[in-house]
């Protein structure tokens, strides 16, 4: 095993998730830059999510839950739900404002809530694109499955099918149910590949890893692995970047300028504006 991650804690203001990347020692996988696993969390009646607006440059967005619902506001005029197996993709590109918050009917009856975030940084010569936004239903992605194995092909290509959803660079990311005691082996076609235990357990390399662990093998080990109880995993990984990328809150560049740029931006109020949407979140303090 090249690395295994334990997340890291983070309270988002009242609401706590897991992050696993940035970590140290790994920075990225492939073109992921970012993964944060939301919840499992209860919410009671009256109770949800705000994220407040705020701004994004150089990158995509992609949320993916499990259980639960997301509101998903953004200064192109989108509204858009989000809900268990569907995908919403973010081009921000020179740079988007949005919002994420438990809508309406969640917040009066109490909710649940799921689900995985990612980042993905936009190839150098496409991070000055428009920002765009792409909402795909759970039934229009593709399903694998064999005996035993049930997964959901959410974006890039895999054991021989491709997701509808379009990527700015070659990767693989997946929702995969295995039932005890089935065997799989990880897509080999990327050199950087990973798998986030969800729930449940896995044998690997004659070593037992609980749920709540990112497994990274090297990039010329085949990695072949046996569900140790019924188990819930993340399948991602690409090509890695060929130039390292910059982060700062939520900004993401190849070039330290252009960050302090889009941070000029935002305290000045010169990024786009969400219609209906007023709040937003500061800048943070350096």
């Amino acid at each position: 095993m090249r690395n295994e991650i334990e997340p890291v804690a983070k309270d988002l203001g009242g609401f706590t998730v897991r992050r696993v990347l940035p970590a140290p020692g790994q920075r990225s996988l492939g073109p992921f830059i970012f993964f944060d696993q939301m919840g499992p969390s209860a919410f009671e009646p009256g109770q949800g999510i705000d994220v407040r607006p705020h701004p994004h440059i150089g990158l995509a967005t992609m949320t993916y839950l499990f259980e639960g619902e997301i509101t998903h506001r953004d200064s192109l005029g989108v509204v858009q739900s989000i809900r268990p197996g569907a995908v919403n993709w973010m081009t921000a590109g020179r740079g988007i404002v949005h919002s994420e918050r438990t809508g309406p009917q969640a917040r009066a009856a109490g909710s649940r809530l799921h689900g995985i975030q990612t980042w993905i940084a936009l190839p150098r010569e496409h991070e000055e694109t428009d920002p765009a936004f792409f909402h795909h239903p759970a039934e229009s992605l593709p399903l694998i499955q064999s005996p035993g194995v049930w997964m959901r092909l959410i974006v890039g290509a895999a054991y021989g099918r491709k997701s509808p959803v379009a990527t700015w660079s070659d990767l693989f990311y997946l929702d995969a149910r295995l039932d005890r005691g089935v065997q799989m082996e990880l897509p080999s076609e990327f050199p950087e590949r990973g798998i986030y235990l969800v729930s449940g357990s896995v044998v690997a390399g004659g070593v037992r890893y609980e749920a709540g662990r990112m497994l990274i093998p090297a990039a010329d080990q085949s990695f072949e692995l046996t569900a140790a109880a019924d188990s819930r995993l993340i399948l991602l990984g690409g090509d890695p970047l060929p130039e390292p990328r910059h982060m700062w809150w939520n900004l993401v560049s190849t070039r330290r300028e252009r960050i302090e740029q889009a941070k000029a931006d935002w305290k000045a109020g010169r990024f786009p504006v969400i219609p209906g949407e007023t709040e937003f979140i500061p800048l943070p303090e350096e």
